[in-house]
């Protein structure tokens, strides 16, 4: 073991002697963060339009108008979706809100003597949308309470439907009788006059005057704050998988360079073991990985506020990410026998599994055919392990796929690697 120790420390000294090399271990990762960040963080303005699902649970005509009126809205970009479904949704903050009328009205006269009420769920922070969303929501209601209004013929049919409905109802007094018969005789009067406004091109507007508005409940619905509070956390963890690549590059490098130079030659004179020196270079490739990856994650944190769900997974996700490039460097250095055909071969696959994982532009601006093809790369599991540790608040059923996934890698790329160099030896 100490002649393991030995030889890692000789490789962690000979990489802090390289300033190249540690430009693109920890400065080069460090940029692409501060790049990436910026350019994400500085997003933002313009009118979006605000998802908001519609509850149809009593399926009544009046609730169908509604719906219909609020979905013209240019800014609302509703659908038609179950409670249960809608809540979920805006929990995890898929949907900006949800809106289900209770009234159970046939027609929009309904609306004079069955209001109903209008339930609004969303999240309480939401202060600015839910108060735009009322204002939608107001001006929907109001515009299938004045169409109601406007209709006369509709009118003078339910007045006329009243009236056969009061005639055949038994047990009615003669004075409530007269008193409806009164009634229906003010709103005739009252439908004529309107006739004779709208023919003159009266103000439609008027007819609403001096309506009360809908009822407005608004139910809290608190979204987990599984998502990022800001670009950083995006960018911080896609940067570490460029500190990773960069020190495996080296690491790999470091192997073709001292079987060149013939110190790979001389280790084997030693009293070592094949396994001795390539134990050695792995665990000093580890220690740089691990450290790097701490030393951004803990710049991320104090300087830029990334927040850490959990600490201990955070350790096994960057740990199982230092084994996985381990592997990788292992793989690289078998690649060719010159430094440059090791360098452009290595930094060839680690640029596709970069661009493929999420490494260069996050997943989430990806087109879908590319977020399959990023199952295939490390870097989508190694940043998905990050971010699970960080702000996704995954738990130990979540972490294991991409712990299992990146130690899998480690392992078989390794293999290859001393396998192949196995039989390079002779």
């Amino acid at each position: 073991m100490r002649a393991v120790l030995a030889l890692a420390v000789k490789d962690l000294r000979l990489l802090w002697r390289d300033k190249l090399g540690l430009f693109w271990v920890i400065l080069f990762p460090l940029l692409i963060a501060l790049f990436f960040g910026s350019i994400f963080g500085g997003e933002g303005g313009g009118a979006r339009s605000m998802k908001v699902a519609l509850i149809r649970e009593t399926g009544s005509p009046v609730a169908q108008k509604f719906y219909d009126e609020l979905a013209k809205a240019s800014v609302l970009n509703t659908f038609i979706m179950s409670r249960d479904s809608a809540r979920i949704l805006v929990q995890r903050g898929k949907l900006t809100a949800y809106v289900e009328y209770t009234g159970k009205g046939e027609s929009s006269f309904d609306l004079f003597s069955d209001p109903g009420e209008i339930v609004v769920g969303i999240d309480p922070s939401r202060k600015a949308e839910a108060g735009y969303l009322n204002g939608m929501i107001s001006q929907a209601y109001f515009v299938v309470l004045q169409s109601a209004m406007m209709d006369t013929k509709g009118w003078k049919e339910q007045l006329s439907a009243e009236r056969a409905s009061m005639d055949s109802s038994a047990g009615m007094t003669s004075g409530h009788r007269n008193n409806l018969i009164k009634l229906f005789d003010v709103l005739d009067s009252l439908q004529t006059d309107m006739d004779a406004a709208n023919a003159v091109g009266s103000d439609s507007s008027k007819a609403s005057a001096g309506m009360s508005g809908p009822k407005i409940a608004f139910n809290d619905v608190a979204v987990n704050t599984a998502r990022p509070r800001s670009a950083f956390e995006i960018t911080f963890p896609q940067s570490l998988q460029w500190a990773l690549i960069g020190t495996a590059a080296t690491f790999g490098l470091s192997i073709v360079t001292e079987r060149r130079r013939g110190t790979w030659m001389r280790l084997r004179l030693a009293p070592l073991s094949r396994a001795h020196i390539l134990a050695g270079k792995g665990l000093a490739c580890f220690i740089a990985c691990f450290s790097v990856c701490l030393l951004l994650m803990a710049i991320g944190v104090f300087v830029f506020g990334v927040q850490i769900g959990s600490v201990p997974w955070l350790i096994a996700a960057l740990a199982s990410a230092a084994f996985c490039f381990v592997g990788l460097m292992m793989l690289m250095s078998v690649l060719g026998k010159t430094e440059n055909s090791v360098s452009g071969a290595g930094w060839a696959l680690f640029l596709v599994l970069s661009m493929t994982g999420g490494g260069m532009v996050p997943l989430m601006m990806m087109p879908s055919w590319m977020v399959t093809l990023s199952h295939f790369s490390p870097v989508k599991w190694s940043i998905l392990a990050t971010e699970g540790a960080s702000w996704r608040g995954f738990g130990a059923s979540e972490m294991m796929l991409p712990i299992a996934v990146l130690l899998s890698v480690g392992a078989i790329g390794y293999l290859i690697g001393v396998l192949v160099l196995r039989r390079s030896d002779g």
